[in-house]
C-alpha cells in the first residue's frame, strides 16, 4: 500500500492546485461523448455515483445495452439502494423479468430493486416509475417494447437512485452553514477536493440551494482552460536550472529511483520545479486506496461536482482565487519547504510498506462524517492540521481564510441575491478559519442543517 502525505492530506481540504490539471486532461483527450442534449443534466449527476463508467459514453451509448452492461448497472444500482439500510417490504412480491432488454423489462427490474423496501411503492411498476418521474415519455409515447439503449437504462437507474434517497431523505449532507443580511444570503460548503461514489447523491436539501443560488464562488474554477498556461509556465525552470541544482544530492539520487521504478524520464522531471514534482506524485499515493484512481477521485470531489452544475444550470462562476493565485503560493515557498515537500513525496513511493491503517482511516473519516454532515467530528479530525506550524500548513491556511472571507463580506455588502461557495472543508474548520473571519466582520454564520 501506498504511503500518503502531508502535502496529499492536507491539500484534500486545502487547496485545488493539486487536482486543477486533472479534469481539463481528460476531456482533452477524449473524443466527443455519444450523448442526448436532454440526458446531459441527469447523467452529470449519475456518473458520480459509481453504477456505470464514463467509458460507456464513448463507446455505442445510444445502441442497445448489452447483457453485461445491463447486469452490472443492475447489480451495482441495487447496492447503491441497499446502502441506504431502509426497512423491508416484507409484502414484496418481484415481478417477472424476461431479460429482453426492453425498456418495459428494465423498468420492472428496477422496480423490484425499490419494491422491496417499505417506500409505500405501488403494485404498478409504470404507474409508480410515471408518478416519480424515473420513466417519462416522449412523442412516441412510452416505448415500453423497444429495446433499450445503454443511455435510457443508465437514465433510468440515475432517476430511481435520485427518487429512492430522496424518499428516504437521504444524501450526503457536507458539512455546510449559511450567512446572510437583509438582501443577500450566502450558503458555505466545505469541500473535499477529492471523493468517492459515497459523496454521492448530495442531500435534496443541499442540492435545491444550489439551485436556488444566483452563482458559484469557487477558489479555482478548475474546468477553465485559462489558468493552465500559466500552471505549466510556472511549474517549469525557464533560468537555466534544473532541479538537481535546487535540491540535495540526496534527494536527487531519491528521484533518480523513483523515476526508474515509475519509468519516468528524468530528462523531464530535471526541468520541473520541486512543487511541482511532489504535487504529481503526492497525487499517486490515492491510487487504488479507496478503488479508484486519482483522475477517477478528483473528478468524484465536491467542487467539480458544482462547478459542472453550475455550467449545465448556466449559473455564473466567480474565483475567490484562481489558478494564478495558488499556482503562486505554491511557487513562493521556500526551496526548503519544497524539498521537505519532495522528500515526503519520494520517500511514500519509495517505502510504500510504512503506510499504516491510520492514514487511510484519516480521509475514510472525512468521507463519513462529510456525508453525515457532522460538523463536530469533522472539526475534531483536523485537530493534528491545526497543530501543523508548517510553512507548508502556515501557506494553505491562515492569511487565505483571512481574504476569501474579506471577499465574502464584500458580496453581503454590495451585492444582492443567493450565492452559493464551495471551498476546501478546512477553510471553514482550522483556527480563525473564514467563519471566524465573517463573525469578526459582525455576521452570524449559521449551521445550514437546523
Amino acid at each position: 500500500m501506498k504511503k500518503f502525505t502531508k502535502t496529499a492530506i492536507a491539500t484534500t481540504l486545502g487547496t485545488t492546485l493539486m487536482f486543477t490539471t486533472i479534469m481539463p486532461a481528460v476531456k482533452a483527450e477524449q473524443v466527443t461523448p455519444d450523448i442526448s442534449n436532454w440526458a446531459i443534466q441527469t447523467l452529470n449527476d449519475g456518473e458520480k455515483f459509481g453504477i456505470f463508467p464514463i467509458e460507456w459514453y464513448y463507446d455505442g451509448f445510444r445502441s442497445t445495452i448489452s447483457t453485461e452492461r445491463l447486469n452490472s448497472l443492475m447489480t451495482l444500482t441495487e447496492k447503491k439502494i441497499a446502502g441506504l439500510n431502509l426497512a423491508k417490504n416484507e409484502a414484496f412480491t418481484p415481478l417477472k423479468v424476461t431479460g429482453d432488454k426492453t425498456r418495459g423489462d428494465i423498468i420492472n427490474q428496477l422496480y423490484n430493486i425499490v419494491a422491496q423496501y417499505d417506500l409505500n411503492v405501488s403494485e404498478d411498476a409504470v404507474k409508480y416509475m410515471q408518478e416519480r418521474k424515473v420513466l417519462q415519455g416522449s412523442e412516441s409515447g412510452l416505448m415500453l417494447d423497444a429495446k433499450a439503449t445503454t443511455q435510457h437504462a443508465v437514465i433510468f437507474a440515475v432517476r430511481l437512485i435520485q427518487d429512492t434517497f430522496e424518499q428516504a431523505n437521504a444524501g450526503a449532507k457536507g458539512v455546510a452553514w449559511v450567512v446572510e443580511d437583509e438582501d443577500t444570503k450566502v450558503y458555505l460548503l466545505g469541500s473535499i477536493h477529492v471523493g468517492t461514489p459515497d459523496l454521492h447523491p448530495m442531500h435534496k436539501k443541499l442540492t435545491n440551494a444550489f439551485k436556488d443560488s444566483d452563482g458559484l464562488f469557487v477558489e479555482v474554477n478548475s474546468l477553465d482552460p485559462s489558468g493552465l498556461d500559466y500552471y505549466m509556465e510556472k511549474a517549469m525552470f525557464t533560468d537555466g536550472r534544473t532541479i538537481k541544482d535546487v535540491v540535495s544530492e540526496e534527494t536527487y539520487a531519491k528521484l533518480e529511483k523513483v523515476a526508474e521504478q515509475l519509468g519516468m524520464p528524468m530528462e523531464e522531471l530535471a526541468l520541473q520545479k520541486p512543487w511541482f514534482i511532489s504535487s504529481n506524485f503526492s497525487s499517486m499515493a490515492l491510487d487504488g486506496v479507496f478503488g479508484l484512481t486519482p483522475e477517477e477521485m478528483a473528478m468524484h470531489g465536491v467542487d467539480i461536482q458544482f462547478i459542472l452544475s453550475a455550467y449545465l444550470q448556466q449559473k455564473p462562476i466567480y474565483e475567490l482565487e484562481g489558478m494564478n493565485a495558488q499556482v503562486d503560493m505554491f511557487d513562493g515557498l521556500s526551496n526548503e519547504s519544497q524539498e521537505q515537500s519532495l522528500v515526503e513525496a519520494l520517500d511514500s513511493i519509495l517505502e510504500p510498506a510504512e503506510q499504516t491503517d491510520e492514514d487511510v482511516k484519516i480521509m475514510t473519516d472525512w468521507f463519513t462524517n462529510w456525508v453525515n454532515g457532522d460538523i463536530e467530528k469533522f472539526a475534531e479530525s483536523l485537530k493534528e492540521m491545526n497543530e501543523d506550524t508548517s510553512e507548508f500548513n502556515e501557506m494553505l491556511f491562515g492569511k487565505r481564510d483571512e481574504q476569501m472571507a474579506a471577499k465574502l463580506v464584500e458580496v453581503l455588502e454590495k451585492q444582492q441575491g443567493t450565492f452559493f461557495v464551495v471551498v476546501g472543508a478546512g477553510h471553514f474548520l482550522v483556527d480563525k478559519n473564514i467563519r471566524y473571519h465573517l463573525e469578526q466582520s459582525g455576521y452570524d454564520v449559521k449551521p445550514f442543517y437546523q
